[in-house]
């Protein structure tokens, strides 16, 4: 059974830093790209940044200066490092497991999600 376990959400001051991570169980975590989303009140779920296994980032432009992804094989466990967070970054941010192979997306997990508040 796979299970992805997010943590470290919670409510932070604008300006703040919360660093969220993501535990991944029955997969195989290194054979997988590891990707953050988030998904504020009424808006549709946006890809907020990728790393695959060989450690290539990728961020969405609006982040990309003030989140770091992470990754540790040995740890099965993805990091989103957020930092001078502002009150439009407020929502639910979901890990997301992907395995792809000759260009295709052959698996996808999700995790149950943490909320992030950025409000003072």
């Amino acid at each position: 059974q796979v299970r992805l376990v997010e943590s470290g959400g919670g409510l932070v001051q604008p300006g703040g830093s919360l660093r969220l991570s993501c535990t991944a169980s029955g997969i195989i975590f290194s054979d997988y790209v590891m990707q953050w989303y988030r998904q504020a009140p009424g808006k549709e779920r946006d890809l907020v940044a990728s790393i695959t296994s060989s450690g290539t980032t990728n961020y969405a432009d609006s982040m990309k200066d003030r989140f770091t992804i992470s990754r540790d094989n040995a740890k099965n466990t993805v990091y989103l490092q957020m930092n001078s967070l502002k009150p439009e970054d407020t929502a639910v941010y979901y890990c997301n497991a992907k395995y792809v192979k000759y260009g295709l997306s052959l698996a996808t997990y999700w995790g149950q999600g943490t909320q992030v508040t950025v409000s003072s």
